[in-house]
C-alpha cells in the first residue's frame, strides 16, 4: 500500500496562501470599520445641524403662558424682620406657602385716627412705643399657609359655605390688649362688644373651609377685636397695670362723649400672599 505525503515545500506554499487570505481579511475589516466611522460621523454632524436650525425656527413662548408659572413665586422671599418694624414671622416662610387669613376690614371713621394718635403718645409717655396696624381689620380665623394651587377651590369654598351669611354691624368701645402665639408682639385693641353672635356663626362657615383643607381652626371662646395698634415683645401685662386705664380714659372722654367704634360687616375678605380676595354677604 502506497501512502502519499505531501512535501514540506507544498506545506509552506499551503501556509503563504492561507496566511495571505487572512491578511486580506484583516485589511477588508480595517476598511469596513473606518467605512463606518465616517458614517457615523456624518450622520452626528446632519443631527446636530437639524438641531440647531429648530432650535432657530423654535417661536417664542408667548408671554400670557408663561404668566400662567408665576403665581408661586409673587410672594417675596425675604424674610429680614428689620423691614417689618421688626416682627418675626409665625412659620418659616417657603417659595409656593402663602400666608392667609379670613377678617372683615375697617374704614376709620371720623375722629378715629386722631383718638389713636393721642393713645400712642400716652403709651410713649409711660415708655412703650406703639404702631399703628396697617390695615385695620377684625379676624375671623388664625394666619394658616396655603399652597399656591389651594387658594381657588379654599376661596370657593368659603364663598359656598357663606352662600346665606347676612350683612350685620358690631359696636367696639372697651380696650383689650391680646398677644400672638408666640409672644413676640403685643396688641392694643378694642373689643367687640356687639354683633358676638353672628361672628361666632361666620366663624363656623369658616372653620368648615379650614377643615376641608386640614387647616387649623379659630380659638374656642374667641374673643373678637379689632387691632389698633402693636410693639415688639410680650408687654401685656405691663400696658394692663401701668396705661391702660389711663388709655380707655381717652376712649370715654372723647370730643363728643365715649367713642364707639362702628364696623359694618357686609364684606367678609380673605388675604393670600399679596392677593385679596372679597365675599359680599347678603
Amino acid at each position: 500500500m502506497l501512502v502519499s505525503y505531501s512535501s514540506s515545500s507544498e506545506e509552506e506554499t499551503e501556509h503563504l496562501r492561507l496566511g495571505g487570505n487572512v491578511t486580506k481579511r484583516k485589511q477588508s475589516w480595517h476598511k469596513d470599520d473606518n467605512s463606518l466611522r465616517k458614517k457615523h460621523k456624518s450622520e452626528e454632524h446632519t443631527l446636530n445641524a437639524r438641531e440647531e436650525d429648530d432650535s432657530k425656527s423654535r417661536l417664542p413662548v408667548p408671554g400670557s403662558v408663561l404668566d400662567m408659572f408665576t403665581g408661586e413665586d409673587e410672594d417675596p422671599l425675604t424674610d429680614d424682620s428689620m423691614q417689618h418694624g421688626g416682627r418675626i414671622r409665625s412659620f418659616k416662610h417657603e417659595r409656593g406657602n402663602w400666608a392667609t387669613y379670613v377678617y372683615f376690614p375697617y374704614i376709620p371713621e371720623e375722629g378715629f385716627l386722631e383718638l389713636l394718635d393721642e393713645m400712642t403718645e400716652v403709651a410713649a409717655s409711660h415708655s412703650f412705643s406703639l404702631t399703628h396696624t396697617d390695615e385695620f381689620h377684625l379676624s375671623l380665623s388664625k394666619t394658616v399657609v396655603l399652597r399656591h394651587h389651594w387658594i381657588q377651590p379654599f376661596i370657593q369654598s368659603l364663598r359656598t359655605g357663606l352662600t346665606h351669611s347676612r350683612r350685620f354691624i358690631c359696636l367696639a368701645e372697651k380696650l383689650k390688649v391680646y398677644s400672638n402665639d408666640e409672644k413676640t408682639r403685643m396688641f392694643l385693641a378694642m373689643e367687640v362688644s356687639t354683633g358676638q353672635a353672628q361672628l361666632l356663626e361666620l366663624v363656623k362657615a369658616v372653620d368648615s373651609t379650614m377643615e376641608e383643607f386640614n387647616l387649623d381652626t379659630f380659638y374656642k371662646n374667641p374673643s373678637f377685636h379689632i387691632s389698633l395698634a402693636w410693639c415688639v415683645g410680650d408687654c401685656t401685662e405691663h400696658i394692663r397695670k401701668k396705661c391702660l386705664q389711663e388709655l380707655q380714659g381717652l376712649v370715654d372722654s372723647h370730643e363728643d362723649g365715649p367713642f364707639l367704634l362702628r364696623l359694618d360687616c357686609q364684606e367678609l375678605r380673605c388675604k393670600a400672599g399679596n392677593k385679596t380676595f372679597s365675599i359680599p354677604l347678603h
